[in-house]
């Protein structure tokens, strides 16, 4: 990886805003005006309240690796900071918050924001676009528990498929309209692993950072890059080492988008048009599982399907046209993320940033000092072009 390069507009924005609300609270003060030790501290905390919220908004914003299902491009325990400029800040939907917590209260539980006022989709001029191999933070759009937009939980994942693109996953290689798709350089893919039942060292456990499941004595499943699987053929005790993947033509009901007309599975998924702002295309009962989402929930339409026919707001419809960009994300830990191919595709007012660096790097299996991954310190996330 690369060494964290200062982007100086950030940083410029960012004094900016904590400019603008120390202007704020100068002009509010009286000249001569004394104010008491409570004071200075009630406008202090007020201050630095203000002050956080505005860059967490509007520019950047810290977050953690919860799961492996990045790995080991991003490793549980990574700290974060995500761009909110890169992409545009959103101006937040649910803007009567508790600050600095996502959707529960802290401590006490319970919903920390209200829903009296709600404002639209909107988002502020940025430096760019979303791209194919940029690592994404967005609210995951399949939750079912009825929380706002901007307060659905946070998902960070590798953008695959970009608005227009037509995706397909064949024996596990994505292609992009027919072209390979390079995988990260870091992407996983799980593995059995044959052995004479003499187990692996705890070196060799550390060094490739394993985690194991075992089958039997003598097999195991691992999630490893192809690096590391090819190492592990050199290993001693290894007999036979394959990848696990499911073959083309079986059906996994848990894939998008849950209809046995589509023989995807994880392995073998697609083609599949991702959605883009102003494009048209046809419609009827042979597709409309891979839209109806789309068309019903994320651009608040009626939808029916009655007697063979696709009726939406009251009309029979052969076609729509998009009102938004879309998303297809997944996972590089690709036998160990819940993704695009289990839920199908983001809707761009879900994209809340883009992962650009990480600042501290936690593992909660070391010791002392060894806690630390040091040399994932302050470490650019790049992006993995087509």
């Amino acid at each position: 990886m690369n060494r964290f390069k200062i982007n100086w507009d950030l940083i410029k924005d960012i004094i900016f805003g904590i400019f603008t609300v120390g202007v704020w609270f100068l002009l509010k003060s009286r000249p001569g005006q004394r104010k008491s030790p409570t004071r200075e501290w009630i406008d202090a905390i007020i201050f630095a309240v203000i002050a956080a919220t505005i860059i967490r908004t509007f520019f950047i914003e810290a977050y953690t690796i919860p799961t492996p299902s990045m790995e080991k491009s991003l490793m549980v325990g990574d700290f974060l900071f995500v761009s909110k400029v890169s992409y545009g800040a959103r101006v937040p939907m649910t803007p009567l918050s508790f600050p600095f917590a996502h959707h529960t209260l802290p401590i006490v539980g319970g919903k920390s924001y209200l829903e009296w006022i709600k404002i639209g989709y909107h988002r502020l001029p940025g430096f760019g676009s979303v791209k194919r191999g940029d690592c994404v933070v967005f609210n995951w759009p399949a939750e079912n528990e009825g929380r706002p937009v901007d307060k659905k939980e946070n998902y960070i994942k590798r953008c695959i498929g970009i608005a227009g693109d037509t995706l397909e996953v064949r024996e596990r290689q994505v292609y992009i309209d027919n072209k390979i798709y390079h995988n990260p350089e870091f992407s996983q893919s799980s593995y059995h692993v044959l052995t004479d039942g003499s187990g692996f060292s705890f070196q060799a456990i550390q060094r490739l950072q394993l985690r194991e499941e075992q089958l039997s004595p003598t097999e195991f499943n691992f999630h490893l890059t192809a690096k590391e699987a090819e190492e592990m053929k050199t290993f001693g005790n290894v007999k036979r080492i394959e990848p696990n993947t499911v073959p083309k033509g079986i059906y996994q009901d848990f894939i998008f988008p849950f209809d046995t007309r589509y023989n995807w599975n994880v392995d073998n998924f697609g083609p599949v048009y991702v959605p883009k702002k102003g494009a048209t295309i046809n419609i009827d009962t042979s597709n409309i599982a891979l839209y109806r989402k789309v068309i019903g929930e994320y651009e608040g339409n009626k939808l029916e399907e009655r007697n063979g026919q696709i009726i939406i707001n009251g009309q029979v419809a052969t076609n729509y046209t998009f009102k938004m960009n879309y998303y297809f994300m997944m996972g590089d830990n690709r036998h160990n993320s819940a993704d695009s191919r289990f839920w199908g595709f983001v809707p761009e007012d879900h994209v809340v940033g883009k992962a650009v660096f990480i600042w501290m790097s936690w593992d909660t299996n070391g010791e002392f000092l060894g806690k630390i991954r040091w040399k994932r310190l302050f470490h650019t996330i790049p992006s993995i072009g087509l």
